[in-house]
């Protein structure tokens, strides 16, 4: 339950109507022509800026990778693996065909080799070797890929390897694969391998192996640097790009795209478009203070609420001033123990009374129960005002 909401300000912004209606179809505006689906997304809202078949089912080829890293993300950020940990390649690793980083069984590589494997070079052995060493196996790191797919929402998705290699019942959509970038670029470290243009491998060895980034707009577009590339002859030439300008990111996806110069041309026409067209203003930075909460039988009377992510406004040029409202609410009875991490609120930004974003706010610090001496200081403190 959440306690009743309380008003903690009003802003004054020239903000895009985040209305369904304003939604940009493919028919209202010629971007992407070429490709058989797009989509255009503000990172930090997700609204949707433009669409085009956006949940249409489609073979993915590499940009399944997005989902694999993810994953790797996820168990570096939990302190499951760490960057420095080796692991060895596996002969299945070892024989994966198309895009590779040419493993050998029973070489072993760093994490951050593999991951910068999989981000710059789009390297199948790379990719499965990283979920061997996840999962144990790729068949169980699959069942976590679309088990995590089912947590986010997408009900377009099925994984049936982590590579993209072509196999049947393997699909998704651009606005899966969205989402899926959306919640990659969370985990902000992710940028230091898909933004390298070029770098080395086995760099000590007598053969570095040089490693080009499959995406050439990380390198010919100002502000991109990620995310990823794809193409098998079924699934044609996909990318997931994503690019910032100073605040501001965007996510843009296009799928069944005939060629890789229209590929690039078209993700480059829709990074031009968000930019020209709309701006975001941040209320609050990622971990930044949002308020303090009151915490019960806790060895702390209170806890700070931070933001999870940066939280802003989507703007859109040119449109009248409007008067926004950040609502808070606050679970009701927060009592200890608490983990740092925990949901204890969440913050909503309201238009002419209907919410256009709600985000989670999260304990900053763990809390524990409070021992038999820190409660009875506690009611001291509540009775004759002490420190």
């Amino acid at each position: 339950m959440w306690k009743k909401n309380i008003i903690i300000g009003v802003i004054s912004f020239l903000l895009f109507s985040l209305l369904p209606t304003q939604l940009i179809h493919a028919e209202e505006i010629n971007l992407a022509p070429n490709a058989r689906s797009a989509i255009l997304i503000d990172q930090d809202t997700g609204t949707v800026l433009f669409d085009k078949n956006s949940h249409d089912r489609l073979p993915p080829a590499s940009i399944t990778k997005i989902m694999t890293m993810l994953l790797i993300m996820e168990a570096i950020d939990t302190g499951k693996i760490t960057f420095d940990d080796k692991v060895r390649v596996s002969e299945k690793a070892a024989s994966m065909g198309g895009s590779q980083i040419f493993l050998e069984a029973g070489e072993e590589m760093t994490v951050r080799d593999l991951l910068k494997g999989i981000a710059i070079a789009s390297g199948n052995d790379a990719t499965v070797a990283m979920a061997e060493y996840i999962a144990g196996t790729e068949e169980e790191f699959v069942k976590m890929m679309n088990k995590k797919a089912e947590e986010l929402g997408l009900k377009d998705t099925h994984f049936v390897n982590t590579n993209g290699l072509p196999e049947e019942n393997h699909y998704t959509t651009a606005y899966d694969i969205a989402v899926m970038s959306r919640e990659l670029l969370k985990h902000e470290k992710i940028t230091e391998f898909t933004g390298i243009y070029q770098d080395y491998l086995r760099k000590d060895s007598h053969e570095p192996f040089w490693l080009v980034n499959t995406n050439r707009l990380v390198r010919f577009y100002q502000g991109v640097d990620g995310l990823k590339t794809g193409y098998t002859s079924e699934a044609k030439y996909c990318l997931a790009a994503t690019a910032k300008k100073g605040t501001f990111r965007v996510i843009a996806v296009v799928m069944g795209e005939p060629d890789s110069k229209t590929r690039n041309k078209e993700v480059s026409e829709l990074l031009d478009y968000a930019f020209n067209q709309y701006k975001n203003e941040v209320l609050y930075k990622k971990d930044q203070l949002v308020t303090d909460v009151e915490v019960s039988k806790g060895s702390i009377s209170t806890i700070p609420l931070k933001a999870p992510y940066q939280i802003g406004l989507l703007l859109k040029k040119g449109e009248k001033t409007e008067d926004f409202e950040q609502i808070l609410s606050i679970k009701e009875q927060i009592q200890a123990p608490i983990q740092k991490g925990d949901v204890l609120g969440k913050l909503q930004i309201v238009k002419a009374g209907k919410v256009i974003n709600e985000i989670p706010l999260i304990a900053a610090e763990e809390v524990s129960k409070a021992n038999i001496f820190q409660m009875f200081k506690k009611v001291l403190r509540k009775q004759f005002l002490i420190d």
